[in-house]
C-alpha cells in the first residue's frame, strides 16, 4: 500500500458556489493514505465482514475484495456480461448480505448488460448504438469464504431501464430483509437525450407488471424481495403494487440505512439543488416538477419534447431555452410531495452559471457539486468526536466529502455542513471502518472536476483509487499544504505543441462526412460532451474557447488519433471511418468550412492538416 505521509486538516476555504449560509470549515484532522490505486472505475467500496473492503469495476467488470492495511486486491469474480459502453453504466451496485459469512447470506450486484432477446428501446434509434438493447439487472452469488471467490451468479431480476445517461444503481440491503436499488431517468430532457420525456412521474400499470416490462421505472427507488419478486407490503400506486418504492427522481447515486431503518438518499439535481433526501414507503419528489425545494428559485420545468417547432429542430440549452418549449415554475406542480432535508446546493434567480472561471465548461462551476453517495455514521467510543449523527456525503465536481449533522430523530438536518478533503479528484463512493476512525473513499478513474486554482481539470489527482482518511484529532480548519510525496499521481505535464509543418494545409472535410458525423457523436458522444459540443457534463467541450486553447496549433491527427480513445469504456471501438466523421463534424462546428475533399480516416494526410 502505498502510504502518504502528509498530513491534512483536509477542510477548504468556502467558494462562492458553496453558500456561506451552509457550509463551514471542517475543523478536524485527518491522514490520507492511498490503500490502493488504478482500478478500472470503482463505483461502490463496502466494507465487508471478512474485515475486507468489497469494490465493484464499472467497466472492469470485476468485485474485487481489498485488503485495506496492504492494498492487496483479489478478484472475486469477473461478470463477462457487463456492458459498459459510457461513462455512467457497467457493473455498478453491491450489496453483502448480513449473513454472508453465516452460510445464510448471499452478494448481489447491479450491472447494465445487452439483451437482444428483448424489444429494442425505441428511443434509440440507431441501430448500432450500443444502448439499444441495453438493459439492467440484479444477480445474486455465492460466496466461498475458504477461497475469496464469488461464483453461480444468478439473475433475480432482469429488463430494468438502463441507458447512456443518468442509471443510478446503487444497491443496499434495508429491514426485511429486503433489497433497495435506484433507477435515474435516463438523462432525459437534457444534452443528447432532450427531444425524450422525463418519465420519472410515471407509475407502471398491472398490464406492464404482469408482463415483465418495467420502462416505467425510470427515476425511481424499488424495494424488491431478496428473490426479486414484488414485496407483498409495498406501497400501492395509482392502484398498482409493484417494485415501485418511491418515485419523482432524476438521479439516486447515494443510498444508506441508518440503524433505525431511516433511509437516505443522495441525489444529482440539475444546475442547482443536488437533494439530500429521507425516502418514504409511496412518497413522491417530485422531479422533473421541482429541483430542490419548491420554491421558484433557479429552476424551471421546460418540456423539450413538447416545442411548438419539432424538437428534432432546435438545439438545447438550459441557459436559453427556446421560446417555443412549453416552462412552468416549481409552484405550478401542486400535488403533494416530499422536499429534502438538505440541498447542495440553493441559489437565487438570476444566478450567473456562465462563470468565465470555468472557460466554458460552466457546469463545474454551478452550484451543485455533484452527490454520488450518502453514507450514515455515528460515533461510537474512540471514534470521531462530534459525529454523533452526521451523513457523509461524496462528491464528484469539488472531490469533497460534505459532514451533514442530523436532528436527534435523524429524520432532518441539524445546522451547517463541514467540508472535507478537497483534491482534483471525483469522490464516488464511501464506506467507514467499523473503528469509527478511517473513512475509505473510491475515486473515478477519469472525468471533470474542479481544478485546486480554480476552472476545470481533467488530471484527476488519485486515479481509479481507495483513499484511506483516518481521523488524528481537531485542527484549525486550514488545509496542510500539499508536498509532492503526497501526490499518488503527480499531475502530467504539458506536452509542447509540434511545430508547424511548412506545408501545413487547413482541415478538409465535405458536408455529407460532417452530417454522418454528427448522427453519429449524437448516438456516442452527446451524452458525455452535449448535444451543442459545449454543454456537457461529463467530457471537456468540443468548441468554443476550451477547445481553441487545448487544440489550436496542433495537427488534425492528433485530434483524431484522441477521439479513439473514445468512448472512455470502449476505446477504439468504432470503426475508422467513423471517428473521423465525427472529426469532422466537430473541425466544422470550429469553423472549418467544408469542401469537396473526405477527411481521411487516418493515414498521413492527417499530420498536415494543421487546427488553427
Amino acid at each position: 500500500m502505498q502510504r502518504l505521509i502528509c498530513i491534512f486538516a483536509l477542510a477548504s476555504l468556502l467558494s462562492a458556489q458553496d453558500g456561506p449560509e451552509s457550509v463551514i470549515r471542517g475543523t478536524k484532522k485527518f491522514r490520507k493514505t492511498v490503500v490502493v490505486s488504478g482500478l478500472a472505475g470503482p463505483w461502490e467500496v463496502t466494507w465487508g465482514p471478512d474485515g475486507m473492503l468489497w469494490v465493484t469495476e464499472r467497466t472492469g467488470k470485476r468485485i474485487v475484495r481489498v485488503n485495506p492495511a496492504t492494498g492487496e486486491r483479489h478478484t472475486a469474480i469477473t461478470l463477462d456480461e457487463v456492458s459498459a459502453p459510457g461513462g455512467q453504466d457497467g457493473l455498478l451496485g453491491l450489496a453483502l448480505h448480513p449473513g454472508l459469512l453465516k452460510g445464510t447470506g448471499h452478494v448481489y450486484a447491479a450491472y447494465t448488460y445487452v439483451d437482444r432477446n428483448k424489444a429494442p428501446d425505441a428511443r434509440v434509434s440507431d441501430p448500432a448504438s450500443p444502448y439499444r438493447n441495453l438493459y439492467a439487472k440484479i444477480v445474486r452469488m455465492t460466496y466461498n469464504p475458504a477461497s475469496g471467490a464469488l461464483s453461480q451468479p444468478t439473475t433475480i431480476v432482469s429488463g430494468l431501464p438502463a441507458g447512456n445517461d443518468h442509471n443510478g444503481m446503487r444497491l443496499k440491503i434495508g429491514p426485511g430483509p429486503k433489497l433497495h436499488l435506484t433507477t435515474g431517468d435516463q438523462g432525459n430532457n437534457q444534452l443528447g437525450n432532450f427531444c425524450l420525456p422525463v418519465l420519472a412521474q410515471r407509475l407502471p400499470t398491472e398490464k406492464e407488471i404482469g408482463s415483465g416490462d418495467f420502462a416505467a421505472y425510470e427515476g425511481k427507488s424499488l424495494r424488491l424481495n431478496l428473490d426479486g419478486s414484488i414485496p407483498d407490503d409495498n406501497p400501492r400506486l395509482g392502484g398498482v403494487v409493484s417494485h415501485v418504492y418511491t418515485y419523482g427522481h432524476r438521479n439516486i447515486q447515494g443510498i444508506d440505512f441508518g440503524p433505525d431503518g431511516t433511509l437516505y438518499a443522495a441525489e444529482h439535481g440539475p444546475k442547482t439543488d443536488d437533494e439530500i433526501n429521507v425516502l418514504t414507503s409511496g412518497s413522491n419528489y417530485g422531479w422533473p416538477h421541482v429541483a430542490g425545494l419548491r420554491d421558484n428559485k433557479a429552476y424551471e420545468y421546460a418540456r423539450w419534447a413538447e416545442s411548438k417547432t419539432p424538437c428534432s429542430q432546435l438545439r438545447f440549452s438550459d441557459l436559453a431555452i427556446h421560446p417555443d418549449v412549453p416552462r412552468e415554475p416549481e409552484t405550478a406542480f401542486t400535488k403533494a410531495l416530499v422536499e429534502p432535508i438538505a440541498t447542495l446546493f440553493t441559489v437565487p434567480t438570476g444566478f450567473n452559471f456562465e462563470d468565465p472561471a470555468c472557460k466554458g465548461v460552466n457546469y463545474i462551476c454551478w452550484p451543485t457539486v455533484g452527490i454520488s453517495s450518502v453514507e450514515f455514521h455515528a460515533a461510537k467510543a474512540g471514534g470521531i468526536p462530534g459525529w454523533d449523527a452526521v451523513l457523509l456525503i461524496g462528491t464528484l465536481k469539488r472531490g469533497s466529502l460534505y459532514v451533514l449533522p442530523l436532528t436527534p430523530d435523524r429524520k432532518k438536518s441539524a445546522g451547517k455542513m463541514s467540508r472535507y478533503f478537497q483534491s482534483e479528484n471525483r469522490y464516488r463512493d464511501t464506506a467507514m471502518n467499523p473503528d469509527g476512525r478511517t473513512i475509505y473513499v473510491a475515486t473515478d478513474s477519469d472525468g471533470l472536476a474542479e481544478s485546486a486554482s480554480g476552472g476545470a481539470t481533467t488530471n484527476m489527482l488519485d486515479k481509479g483509487a481507495i483513499l484511506a482518511f483516518t481521523y488524528e484529532g481537531e485542527g484549525d480548519g486550514v488545509a496542510a499544504p500539499e508536498t509532492a510525496a503526497a501526490r499518488s499521481q503527480p499531475p502530467a505535464a504539458s506536452a509542447p505543441k509540434p511545430p508547424r509543418p511548412a506545408a501545413a494545409i487547413p482541415p478538409r472535410v465535405t458536408a455529407k462526412q460532417a452530417a454522418a458525423g454528427k448522427k453519429a457523436y449524437e448516438s456516442h458522444c452527446a451524452v458525455c460532451h452535449g448535444n451543442t459540443m459545449t454543454n456537457g457534463t461529463f467530457g471537456t467541450p468540443l468548441a468554443g474557447e476550451y477547445f481553441r486553447s487545448k487544440w489550436a496549433g496542433t495537427s488534425v491527427r492528433a485530434f483524431y488519433d484522441k477521439s479513439k480513445t473514445m468512448p472512455p469504456a470502449s476505446p477504439a471501438s468504432l470503426p475508422d471511418r467513423t471517428y473521423a466523421d465525427v472529426t469532422a463534424y466537430i473541425l466544422e462546428g470550429n469553423g472549418f468550412k467544408a469542401g469537396n475533399a473526405t477527411l481521411p480516416a487516418g493515414g498521413g494526410a492527417l499530420n498536415r492538416m494543421w487546427i488553427e
